[in-house]
């Protein structure tokens, strides 16, 4: 009886080893583990800005809108006259399109607002 409870201690002390080790817990063969989910963290990292990409005498915006809060897109002229405005609310993905095509000359800004900042973007109409 003796070697049985003996055997079932080695056994569970070896298991507890074993979790404390895949864990993170514990050194790893003399070395500090790194953070318990760092891996996982590192897959998770997501860039929230807008991306704005030029194509000719257009702007395309994308913004992935997580907290799918209010997001505010206006266009100002180099007056600082508001020449477009739009709200969008509820949508977790935000897209838009500005084509300056038949746009007088003159430079324009595109200013994007949301719950986690304010992004801008030119446009030189020539």
């Amino acid at each position: 009886m003796k070697s049985v409870v003996k055997n079932l201690t080695v056994a569970a002390a070896l298991l507890v080893s074993a979790i404390g080790l895949a864990n993170g817990t514990a050194v790893d063969f003399g070395k500090k583990t790194a953070a318990k989910y760092e891996v996982e963290k590192n897959l998770v990292k997501v860039n929230l800005d807008p991306v704005f990409v030029k194509k000719g005498q257009k702007i395309m915006m994308n913004l992935l809108n997580i907290s799918q809060g209010k997001v505010l897109l206006k266009v100002y002229d180099s007056q600082n006259r508001l020449v477009f405005d739009e709200a969008i609310e509820g949508d977790i993905v935000v897209e838009k399109a500005f084509n300056f095509e038949k746009a007088y000359q003159d430079k324009y800004t595109v200013v994007v607002v949301d719950k986690f900042g304010t992004y801008k973007e030119t446009m030189v109409v020539r």
